[in-house]
Parts: C-alpha cells; sequence; structure tokens
C-alpha cells in the first residue's frame, strides 16, 4: 500500500508540473484537446495505458 501511495504522489507531481512551469502554453494545449475527436482522445488514452502497462511489466522486479 505504501509503495501505491508514492505512485500516486508520483504520478500528481508528473501531472501538475507543466500546469506550475507552463501554464500559458498548458492553456493552449486545453484549448487543442477541447477540438479534437471524443476517438481521437480515446486512442491516445488506451495508447498511454498501453505503454504504461508494458513500463510496470518490464519493471516489476
Amino acid at each position: 500500500m505504501k509503495t501505491l501511495f508514492c505512485l500516486l504522489g508520483l504520478v500528481l507531481i508528473v501531472e501538475g508540473l507543466p500546469y506550475f512551469a507552463f501554464p500559458e502554453k498548458m492553456k493552449h494545449w486545453v484549448e487543442k484537446i477541447l477540438e479534437m475527436p471524443s476517438a481521437h482522445l480515446r486512442t491516445m488514452g488506451l495508447l498511454a495505458m498501453g505503454i504504461g502497462l508494458l513500463i510496470t511489466y518490464f519493471s516489476r522486479p
């Protein structure tokens, strides 16, 4: 459980960093994301989950 909370903390740091460091660019990105079709966003989400699963699988002890 401790590892899960550590991982969650790291994810929040990585997710929050661009909003802290580049708020104006992130606003522009969000506008672009709103213009994308839902199918494209789903494909990107599936790809990100797949890559995350592979990284997790191959980096486990």
